[in-house]
């Protein structure tokens, strides 16, 4: 195993596990937060951007068409998640926002008729009944001002961000560093949120301070280099110790939640938490085309 590549996938796991922390913090709106975390990792992403151009011929038009379509996802991604921290919380909702993995199975088992490994199959039932008390069913005691709501919200995450992930690695394929396939992703994702932001009345101009600065912060821990620590890591990893370095993410974010902005989720709850972190695991535990699936929810 290569040694340096799996400190730099905890690294980057690390980095992204402050992200729901750092939109709770900034007390914005879903799509201004959205926005301008995209907004401020631009210029970071442009500069990278070019300096892969200077090393390799230019992107073909397939790949900027493809990025630019995930960055629409991505924008989809970020506004439902960002509903789901408002809703249950930045832990909660970045552990149910992880479950992408099993939610590609299943809809390739149900749109395709692809059957998905036994692996999958056998983590369904283990992470579903742990989203379900994470949702707080039947619970008054769970934490979040609408669990269920923040549940649902966090699964259709899981299923934009799939769709983001599929698109962003056929663009990225046979490339060693994302950087500008990251960017064209991003600056779509800007556009699409300010449209929807727009629309929802949710986009502010200017935000004020401090939320400025810890979207900055956001834009470059989680957006620039957390992402990118991981995309470079990944292909470098056997997928088993990929898949366990990256759970950090969700677990570490259910942690900082707590110290940082006080989210004490039920004892049912952080059960839950449990039960869908095995059946992650147990998901991702096999092949490389599991734990391709299983990046962190949010980068």
């Amino acid at each position: 195993m290569d040694s340096r590549a799996a400190f730099l996938a905890l690294g980057g796991a690390v980095a992204i596990a402050f992200t729901g922390i750092l939109v709770r913090l900034a007390d914005v709106e879903p799509a201004t937060a959205a926005f301008w975390r995209c907004v401020y990792a631009l210029p970071f992403l442009a500069a990278l951007a070019l300096i892969e151009r200077r090393r390799r011929a230019r992107l073909s038009r397939r790949r900027h068409v493809l990025a630019l379509v995930a960055g629409a996802f991505f924008a989809a991604d970020l506004e439902l998640w960002h509903h789901s921290i408002a809703a249950v919380g930045a832990g909660l909702s970045t552990v149910v926002a992880n479950l992408q993995v099993v939610v590609v199975g299943v809809a390739a088992w149900l749109l395709l008729d692809e059957r998905p490994s036994g692996r999958v199959l056998a983590s369904v039932p283990v992470a579903f009944t742990g989203v379900a008390l994470i949702s707080g069913i039947g619970s008054d005691a769970a934490y979040g001002d609408d669990p269920t709501t923040g549940v649902v919200f966090a699964l259709l995450t899981a299923v934009a961000y799939a769709g983001f992930l599929l698109l962003i690695r056929e663009a990225g394929r046979g490339l060693r560093t994302p950087a500008e396939i990251m960017f064209d992703a991003t600056l779509s994702c800007a556009l699409c949120v300010a449209v929807l932001g727009v629309a929802l009345g949710e986009l502010d101009a200017v935000p004020e301070w401090p939320s400025h600065g810890w979207l900055a912060l956001l834009a470059v821990s989680g957006q620039v280099i957390g992402y990118l620590a991981i995309a470079a890591s990944l292909p470098r990893l056997p997928a088993l110790v990929a898949s366990i370095l990256l759970l950090v993410q969700p677990v570490l974010t259910v942690v900082l939640a707590a110290i940082v902005v006080d989210e004490r989720p039920s004892p049912l709850q952080v059960t839950g938490v449990v039960l869908v972190v095995v059946g992650i695991v147990v998901a991702t535990a096999g092949g490389r085309r599991e734990q391709e699936a299983g990046v962190p929810a949010e980068a």
